[in-house]
């Protein structure tokens, strides 16, 4: 028996069968209408309230029940639909269907995540973020479980539950919340040598991400593909924004935890909502069989990559995510994946942390949606036809048909049938497994620094100052000596120069050279350095334009204007809400003011001139804060006219050559200050603004630093480690 075929159409109808639309009035569950929903039932109007009120009996049981148990880690996330769409047909290497036509887009709905902190947690913590995408497809649901790094702290998830009471709040007072500088974390990585490459990445500013539509994705284990023929070969999956991969610096996330910790989550739906969709290209490292062992590291160890100098990333088609969901629990709170949903043409490796995963996910679904038919909630459900023998269970949302319920039957025609792996049927890779059984670990999992040490010499100088004073904050938060001593010792093995850099800061001795740097580097590895990050542009930034009443409204509409063009947004930022006048009268609105928003908020800043507006703005300290944080962040700032005059009263702006800018009216460039007393420049001071926000930072900017009395500063140690 054939299934009929699945369009688009019909996809997206059984999704949307689920949606409900606002009604004219209120009824209970059962549909009976509420007249009155202010008031209970009461025996005269000071009287006792009276049981019989069924519909508040249903409105407080089901409030008191709204609730369900938080993920244990990813409990914080924000989620979108959207389609991918494959560029070619991958036959040759996989008969998984979604990636055969490039004229079929598949639905898609996307979760980007925190790891550790509770649901009320900031967004801009340093952290891991998850990146998981459930694909619709017409042979199943596909569920790619990844993360925004692509390595993980562990090799068997025997050892997962340890790690994750290790990072969590501590249990005898419940802090730090979404932390990990705290001594129980340190102490289990200073013990656990494996974890010291995912540390690298996790103190650089990978977890510190500029933004969910700016941010990798990545499998984190090897899959298989397999064809029709019946061969496999080894995969690693990658997802590449294609705004490119930009961070945060740590000032600036702290910041936004304070004054928007909403910040992700904001950005990826207001972007959805202005049309600007996030776009991701999904690209995979293929490895035949046969190459299985060429390494010098295990490719089923999830604490390594496979750099892509060895192997390049093959694109092979683009997610764009174009739709916010319409009820955050239903949807985004709701929804459930498990790296054991697979179809045919996918098929796992023997990573042992992967193994773990298959059983763990399944089961905390079942717990955390209370249900065993949790895969029947609209938003987890397949948009293919679901048979099977799951009749019964809590919160059971079919009405199963027919009178057998069990394999072999005769009295239902033999009914659900099994598929031939020839009809779609999903068979297992027939992979000759064989060995005692023991609990050991292989002995090519046994480096644990080299790639580590990979990643060092592949970042930037800012990146690995960043890095060497994420490690400052984190183990500086440590009160146990012993765990900050332990863990230089492993930085040690990274790195000498860099072990001294992290003792420097934390208080404990530095220790001498115990192994030889191996020099290598991996481009890739360094959002600074990558070779194949996409063209820089302007697209989906957001920058602020400060001004008040008397601003000079051609120069504002003119870099507006260019802003637009470009792709990115610009906000009008004053006092108070509502218009302000240009000084020909003009009005233009204030989108946010300078108690609700700050430069942290935005990629870069605009000042127009217009003699009223600056003496306005002078007057705020607020304003000069946000000039300085904007320097002293490495962003690019521009000012034209009279404000010139107030860009030169931030503390951060004597380090920058404005001074000719004052005499000869040029447009002065000066690593991302842009300036000009003469109005006429404007459209040259535009087209300099938008070349330094595509440059997201300007990181050769001097910036008035107070520097310890005793210590070199980490950027000339680095110099002189370089």
């Amino acid at each position: 028996m054939s299934e009929p075929n699945i369009n688009e159409q019909s996809k997206n109808e059984s999704l949307e069968q689920f949606r409900e639309e606002p009604g004219e009035y209120m009824t209970t569950n059962q549909g009976i209408r509420v007249n009155n929903t202010d008031n209970s039932l009461h025996a005269g109007q000071r009287g006792p309230t009276l049981m019989e009120d069924f519909h508040l009996r249903e409105k407080m049981t089901h409030f008191d029940r709204e609730r369900i148990p938080e993920r244990v880690v990813h409990a914080r996330g924000s989620g979108a639909h959207g389609y991918f769409q494959v560029y070619e047909s991958l036959a040759e290497y996989t008969k998984a269907k979604f990636l055969q036509d490039p004229s079929v887009k598949t639905p898609v709905f996307a979760r980007f995540s925190t790891v550790t902190g509770f649901r009320g947690s900031a967004d801009t913590v340093r952290d891991v973020r998850g990146f998981s995408v459930k694909f619709y497809t017409e042979d199943g649901n596909y569920d790619f479980v990844g993360n925004n790094i692509p390595v993980f702290f562990i090799q068997d998830g025997i050892k997962f539950p340890d790690l994750v009471h290790a990072i969590k709040p501590e249990p005898d007072n419940e802090m730090p919340q979404a932390a990990a500088a705290h001594d129980n974390f340190w102490d289990f990585i200073s013990l656990m040598p494996e974890s010291m490459h995912m540390i690298m990445w996790v103190l650089s500013d990978r977890a510190i991400p500029r933004s969910y539509r700016m941010m990798q994705g990545f499998g984190v284990h090897t899959f298989r593909f397999v064809n029709e023929q019946g061969k496999a070969r080894f995969v690693k999956f990658h997802w590449k924004p294609l705004l490119g991969v930009y961070s945060l610096v740590w000032d600036e996330a702290q910041k936004i935890a304070g004054k928007d910790p909403d910040f992700h989550r904001r950005d990826i739906w207001e972007a959805i909502e202005m049309g600007d969709f996030p776009e991701y290209e999904l690209g995979v490292q293929i490895i035949e069989e046969e190459d299985e062992f060429k390494f010098d590291f295990d490719i089923l160890d999830s604490t390594k990559i496979i750099p892509e100098e060895l192997v390049p990333v093959r694109p092979i088609g683009k997610m764009v995510l174009n739709r916010n969901p319409d009820n955050f629990f239903a949807e985004t709170e709701q929804v459930a994946f498990q790296p054991s949903h697979v179809v045919s043409g996918i098929d796992y490796s023997n990573d042992p942390l992967l193994q773990a995963r298959l059983l763990s996910y399944h089961d905390t679904q079942i717990h955390r949606l209370g249900s065993a038919n949790f895969e029947s909630l609209p938003i987890n459900r397949a948009v293919c036809p679901v048979h099977n023998n799951d009749r019964d269970g809590i919160m059971q949302m079919k009405i199963n048909k027919g009178k057998t319920n069990y394999f072999p039957n005769s009295l239902g025609g033999g009914c659900p049938m099994m598929s031939p792996e020839s009809m779609g049927g999903y068979a297992h890779y027939m992979e000759k497994v064989e060995g005692h059984k023991i609990r050991e670990r292989s002995d090519s999992f046994s480096d644990h620094f080299s790639q580590a040490t990979l990643f060092w010499n592949s970042l930037s100088k800012p990146e690995k100052e960043h890095l060497v004073k994420a490690a400052h904050f984190e183990l500086g938060k440590v009160e146990t000596k012993e765990v900050r001593q332990r863990m230089v010792e492993l930085f040690n093995q990274v790195d000498n120069e860099l072990a001294k850099l992290v003792a420097m800061g934390i208080g404990v001795a530095a220790p001498k050279a115990v192994t030889q740097n191996h020099g290598r580097t991996s481009p890739a590895l360094s959002m600074e350095n990558n070779p194949n990050q996409p063209e820089k542009t302007i697209k989906g930034r957001r920058i602020a334009i400060l001004a008040a009443d008397g601003f000079d409204g051609s120069q504002l509409m003119e870099i507006k204007q260019a802003l637009k063009s470009g792709g990115a947004q610009a906000e009008v930022v004053s006092k108070f809400k509502g218009m302000i006048k240009s000084a020909d009268g003009k009005e233009v609105e204030v989108n946010k003011t300078f108690l609700t928003a700050a430069s942290v908020m935005y990629d870069a800043v605009y000042i127009p001139g217009g003699k009223e507006s600056i003496e306005t703005l002078k007057k705020e300290g607020d304003v000069v804060e946000f000039i300085n944080d904007t320097l002293k962040h490495y962003k690019a700032i521009a000012a034209t006219g009279e404000a010139v005059d107030l860009l030169m009263m931030a503390p951060e702006s004597k380090a920058m050559a404005l001074e000719k800018s004052q005499s000869n009216g040029h447009v002065t460039s000066d690593n991302g200050v842009i300036a000009s007393r003469n109005a006429d420049n404007i459209k040259n001071v535009a087209q300099e603004f938008v070349k330094a926000i595509a440059q997201h930072r300007h990181w050769t900017r001097t910036i008035n630093e107070i520097k310890p009395p005793v210590q070199e500063p980490i950027g000339d140690r680095l110099t002189m480690a370089n």
